[in-house]
């Protein structure tokens, strides 16, 4: 049954439902009503199902189907560890309010179907109440187990999930305090009762190295393991590509050919080539060819689709292909060829595409290098006291030692060496930090955002103990290639646009003007301004804006407030444009090892590059691209969560043997919860409200200001404090801290 056959079937279902001679009756009656013939009973009770996840349908407390009421919404239970809860209905900016009392047992994630009871009033949100559960997120729930005398509770890891779990005796398959279990819900509970379940797997003691980690990854469900028809599928792919495969392909073995990565990479999934001739800049982006290995519908391409993206977990990878493909024939490695899919784009001063081939090719990597010694080599060539050109000239001969060299300033032996190690490839690096530059500053000039918030850098030890936590240190060499991605994204996505083919874009919509607004009255308290054009605002402006503080004390907190009022970027089958890059034409095309959207799309244009992209196969893809787009959005929300749930627990574990220590951080966000504060190593905890009850604080929502009593001082975003840690729970997931000295501003 195809897409617009099931929205046929189910419009004809609703409307029995919705018509005034329907009165509500029980599945099995309702299909003798609607004369569903037995073989198809099974497929009538799925669209019943569909339409009850929809929220356009309900069991009423007799068990009979209905249609809801024209007051009634479905959508994603937010759970709060305080009982109450929010409820996001897609397409809507702002959620719903649900009282502790009006919850109807939903979890967090649930969907749910609300029915409206209060409008939104000065200060205070839509608020709701749950009629119906829709659907169950999870069954299966990770947490922390607990033993008394007779019985047994599991503090879930999910805070939001609220309520502790109770575990009958006989069913805690020998759980000890401090067990991280895995809990099989029999029963979800309800306002006045804990939900209840057995336990199922013992992960670990909370203490054992590892454990940790591995709660997360059960909690979010990602799979481990590959299924036996994926390792057997393994067994018929080589492990060197074969002549045959190489027949028709563009040949590039001849091209100075180099893959730009992190040292510890091991799926090299990109690789470049780059020439400049009569002031034209001919660059190739060659993505290695995964389609060509990971068939559609095969149980490769099935666990692909399954997994939707790989998983990086401080010091681990959850591989979305094995590594027998990832790390093997699907990587790019030096000197050995390997099939590619190429984006080669000729490219003028100005950083215009004035003509690009999309091809299946044949490479061979030359090197292998790294964005460390990238780096250095740049670092060489800037500080060389004398024409680029000219130290090319030099470099060529062998017998040259680099430390004859005049530089402008001294160099570093490890800088030298490389400079000497690389001295082949650097008149390309010249031309990628040219090519870069050119690239980077036509879409600033267009307004395309670039978000330098420093991301954290965890390393841990060998027990996968945290031992240092810094930001993360985007040199030059990583801008480069997300500079050279970013112009082989566009450049396909815009090509497949105008041929009008079936395809899978990646869309970052207009922001909310409500979130815009708040925001610009955020950051006037630091004498900064937005305008806004009828409702809507420019990408432009926004990169204004974060021109403006760079470099200042408020630079990271208005950069992360800035990020959080834009909307989350997603897959969709429409072209729809990039809000953050000002682009009109994007896609991901660059990552099919860790990607799956990247992936479907190689198959799309592999097929037309072939001219079999006929009408039945345009269909086909009519059909899944909808479903494709919507499970790679969902998994990459769930990599981007448990990846920050992990740094999360890093980072209370790193700051556990700091207790009592003080710290100088700034106040990153302030709630009636209480105060956030950041630490230069980009832990938060949070200093809570009752902290400050004896000074009268009050929480001034529009302005994110704790106010004192007489408003004679006050706490505020981006105020530097010194703060004392008086807790790191990993068991609770928080860092607690206490304000040690008056640092409120008059």
């Amino acid at each position: 049954m195809d897409i617009n056959e099931l929205e046929e079937k189910k419009e004809r279902i609703y409307s029995c439902l919705t018509s005034e001679e329907y009165t509500p009756m029980k599945l099995k009656e309702l299909a003798m009503f609607m004369q569903v013939p037995k073989q198809e009973k099974e497929e009538f009770k799925e669209i019943i199902d569909k339409l009850i996840s929809d929220g356009k349908v309900i069991y009423d407390i007799r068990g009979r189907i209905k249609a809801a009421g024209a007051d009634m919404q479905a959508g994603t239970f937010i759970g709060t560890s305080k009982g109450y809860g929010f409820v996001h209905i897609d397409g809507e900016d702002e959620d719903i309010f649900i009282p502790p009392d009006s919850t109807l047992s939903a979890h967090d994630k649930d969907r749910v179907l609300i029915s409206i009871t209060e409008g939104k009033r000065a200060g205070k949100s839509l608020e709701g109440v749950v009629v119906s559960i829709l659907e169950r997120a999870n069954d299966r729930i990770t947490g922390t187990f607990q033993r008394t005398k007779t019985y047994g509770f599991v503090i879930p890891d999910n805070r939001k999930f609220g309520d502790d779990i109770f575990i009958p005796h006989g069913f805690t398959k020998g759980a000890i305090t401090g067990h991280k279990v895995v809990v099989e819900l029999t029963d979800f509970g309800s306002p006045s009762k804990n939900p209840e379940g057995h336990i199922t797997e013992i992960i670990g003691h909370i203490d054992d190295p590892g454990t940790d980690i591995i709660s997360v990854i059960r909690a979010f469900g990602i799979p481990l393991e590959f299924p036996e028809g994926v390792i057997n599928e393994l067994s018929t792919i080589p492990e060197e590509v074969d002549e045959e495969s190489k027949a028709g392909r563009l040949d590039l073995r001849d091209e100075l050919t180099i893959t730009i990565d992190s040292e510890s990479a091991k799926d090299l999934d990109d690789a470049i080539t780059l020439t400049k001739k009569d002031g034209i800049y001919h660059l190739g982006v060659h993505i290695a060819d995964v389609s060509e290995y990971v068939k559609e519908n095969s149980p490769l391409d099935k666990e692909a689709l399954k997994r939707g993206t790989s998983n990086y977990l401080i010091d681990s990878v959850i591989p979305m292909l094995p590594h027998e493909l990832s790390n093997g024939i699907c990587s790019l490695n030096q000197g050995t060829d390997r099939l590619s899919m190429s984006c080669i784009m000729d490219i003028n001063a100005k950083g215009e595409i004035t003509g690009h081939r999309i091809a299946e090719t044949v490479i061979n990597v030359d090197r292998r290098m790294t964005y460390t010694n990238v780096q250095r080599v740049n670092d060489a060539i800037a500080a060389y006291d004398g024409k680029p050109d000219e130290l090319y000239e030099k470099l060529k001969d062998k017998d040259l030692d680099i430390k004859s060299l005049k530089f402008n300033s001294e160099l570093s032996e490890e800088i030298i060496n490389t400079l000497d190690e690389y001295r082949d490839f650097a008149e390309m690096f010249y031309l990628c930090l040219e090519l870069s530059e050119i690239l980077r500053n036509r879409r600033h000039k267009r307004g395309s955002i670039d978000f330098d918030i420093p991301e954290c850098e965890i390393k841990v030890n060998e027990k996968g103990e945290p031992v240092e936590i810094a930001p993360y240190d985007r040199n030059r060499a990583t801008k480069i290639i997300e500079d050279f991605m970013l112009a082989a994204n566009e450049t396909v996505a815009e090509e497949y646009f105008w041929q009008e083919l079936p395809f899978v874009y990646r869309t970052h919509d207009t922001p909310d003007p409500e979130k815009i607004t708040k925001l610009g009255i955020f950051i006037n308290n630091f004498g900064y301004t937005i305008k806004m054009g009828q409702e809507e605002i420019h990408p432009k402006e926004l990169q204004k804006l974060l021109e403006k503080i760079e470099g200042t004390d408020e630079e990271a907190l208005i950069s992360r407030l800035t990020l959080r009022s834009m909307k989350q970027a997603k897959y969709t089958t429409t072209c729809d444009g990039h809000f953050g890059l000002a682009s009109k034409y994007y896609c991901h095309f660059t990552s099919p090892i860790r990607r799956y959207p990247d992936l479907q799309i190689h198959r799309i244009i592999k097929e037309n590059l072939r001219g079999k992209l006929s009408e039945k196969r345009i269909n086909h893809y009519n059909r899944i691209l909808s479903d494709v787009a919507f499970l790679s959005s969902k998994c990459e929300r769930r990599a981007d969560e448990a990846e920050r749930e992990v740094q999360k627990l890093k980072k209370i574990e790193f700051m556990i043997p700091h207790i009592g220590e003080e710290f100088d951080g700034v106040i990153s966000g302030i709630s009636t919860m209480g105060v956030y504060i950041e630490l230069p190593n980009t832990v938060e905890g949070i200093v809570k409200i009752d902290e400050f009850k004896d000074d009268y604080y009050y929480f001034d929502e529009e302005h994110y200001t704790l106010i004192g009593k007489n408003k004679s001082k006050c706490y505020k975003l981006g105020q530097r404090v010194r703060v004392k840690l008086e807790e790191a729970d990993k068991l609770m997931r928080s860092i607690i801290f206490s304000i040690v000295d008056e640092t409120a501003e008059e």
